[in-house]
């Protein structure tokens, strides 16, 4: 096999996405998600245009949710290499907080990211994306909730995720210490609320108020996962 065979060989073992998206880096920083980094991408992957472009219809606003994926990938195999055993729940949390930042290898990156999901045609997508990270953690540390707490755990860890980025990204403390400390008191808040609501559920005054919402909540459920999806079997 020649060294062109091999190359190609190479190339197809590759994610096309991958190699749009490590190109892409390359632009960021000057053009940000832009169509200019795209188009950049694109030549200097060696992908044809036409597969690009239906790789990511969207162009580098794909790209940019490629990226974040790939820091949720590589958060979770950072899980796969520690022992969390040790540590309280809480920790745990803060734990994958800090891998999962600790996977955005370029800050700047991220801050064009935060900058183009900021903008309200594309808003939607920033929130879908920052709950998909949480719901991998949640999911990676064993959550086995579907009722409500299944939805308000997210929720809740995406509004402590979201400020934490943001704090990170304007923090040039020594190892982002300052960041980690932030995360903390974020999550010491979450933790105070919590047992707030644990003690209003145990006073028997209130327990009568609570009971039509708490029937309520546990009638709401999680995500039904699909099971009629190509290449799925179905016991009928």
């Amino acid at each position: 096999m020649n060294s062109q065979d091999q190359q190609a060989q190479q190339t197809a073992a590759v994610d096309p996405v991958d190699l749009l998206l490590d190109a892409a880096l390359m632009h960021v920083v000057f053009d940000g998600w832009s169509e200019a980094t795209f188009e950049a991408a694109v030549s200097e992957s060696g992908l044809e245009p036409t597969l690009a472009r239906a790789l990511c219809p969207r162009g580098a606003t794909d790209l940019a949710l490629a990226y974040h994926r790939r820091g949720d990938q590589m958060m979770l195999a950072r899980l796969a290499d520690e022992d969390l055993s040790g540590l309280r729940f809480r920790d745990k949390i803060a734990a994958m907080v800090r891998f999962r930042l600790e996977a955005s290898e370029d800050k700047e990156a991220v801050r064009r990211g935060v900058t183009l999901f900021a903008m309200p045609q594309h808003a939607a997508e920033g929130v879908k994306a920052i709950w998909g990270t949480c719901d991998a953690i949640w999911t990676a540390l064993g959550d086995t909730s579907d009722d409500l707490n299944w939805y308000s755990k997210r929720a809740t860890l995406s509004g402590v995720y979201s400020s934490t980025v943001l704090y990170w990204l304007g923090d040039d403390s020594p190892g982002h210490q300052a960041t980690w400390e932030f995360l903390d008191r974020r999550i010491d808040n979450v933790m105070q609320f919590e047992k707030v609501k644990a003690g209003l559920r145990k006073n028997p005054l209130l327990k009568p108020l609570l009971a039509g919402p708490e029937w309520l909540s546990s009638q709401i459920k999680r995500p039904a996962e699909r099971d009629d999806l190509p290449g799925r079997h179905r016991n009928d």
